[in-house]
């Protein structure tokens, strides 16, 4: 599966640092949005009603984990994942690791490497052609 596929799914979950406008994680939340998608944030330092605290907490079915969060803590998240049975994780430039990759293939997660943010704007551009 490519990562332009997963963008045939409508229900996303982004996780990472999704409160600070600076950082990836918002942008692509915000993109997500805008672009028509169901998407909730989760950070796992959340303490407000802005994002959730974890995966389980998203009150409705994952199709698309997009994983915008440092590898030491992405592993957990993916185990959370699995637990839930979402099966489609995006990672995001910077937050891959060769353990999560490896998680990923041992437990029939498809999980792709790229960018939402790209993936967006190439099909944003092929409509408009």
């Amino acid at each position: 599966m490519k990562a332009s596929e997963f963008l045939n799914y409508m229900n996303w979950v982004v996780v990472g640092d999704v409160l600070n406008p600076e950082k990836y994680a918002h942008k692509i939340l915000k993109n997500l949005e805008s672009s028509g998608y169901k998407v909730s944030g989760v950070h796992p330092k959340s303490e407000g009603n802005e994002a959730y605290k974890s995966l389980g907490d998203v009150p409705y079915d994952i199709e698309i984990l997009d994983l915008c969060i440092n590898p030491k803590a992405g592993i957990n998240i993916i185990k959370e994942a699995k637990e839930i049975g979402v099966k489609n994780v995006l990672i995001q430039p910077g937050a891959e690791s060769e353990e999560i990759l490896e998680y990923c293939r041992e437990n029939s997660i498809n999980a792709v490497e790229g960018c939402a943010l790209v993936e967006l704007r190439n099909r944003k551009q092929s409509e408009n052609k």
